[in-house]
């Protein structure tokens, strides 16, 4: 078939490009990424780990305190911060609630335990 074509020569269509590799050299080969760290996901649906597997990985993190990011910790803080940190206004709420955390802080003071 590869006969006919006016496309171009013969050698385009012939496997003479499907070479096998040699064993030495896949052995001396740099793996690519091989075993990140998490690599799988909770999730997924076409993870093949077992069932024991899983309910090991999830005991695991029953016991690891749940990671908080920068921006969590800060907005505890000064609720206000988030909203000035992106250039915006600070909604009423988080105006309301910098207000009571700081009259708590100053009763807190005043009462000698901060």
């Amino acid at each position: 078939m590869s006969g006919t074509s006016n496309v171009g020569g013969r050698g385009v269509y012939e496997a003479g490009d499907q070479r096998n590799v040699k064993d030495s050299e896949i052995k001396q080969a740099d793996r690519y990424k091989e075993g990140q760290p998490n690599s799988h996901l909770a999730n997924d649906s076409k993870d093949e780990r077992s069932i024991a597997n899983k309910l090991a990985r999830e005991e695991k993190r029953e016991k690891e305190p749940e990671p908080i990011s920068q921006e969590a910790r800060d907005s505890q803080a000064d609720p206000t911060l988030p909203a000035k940190k992106h250039g915006n206004e600070p909604s009423k709420g988080a105006k309301i609630d910098a207000e009571i955390q700081q009259e708590e802080e100053e009763m807190l003071k005043k009462k000698g335990i901060k």
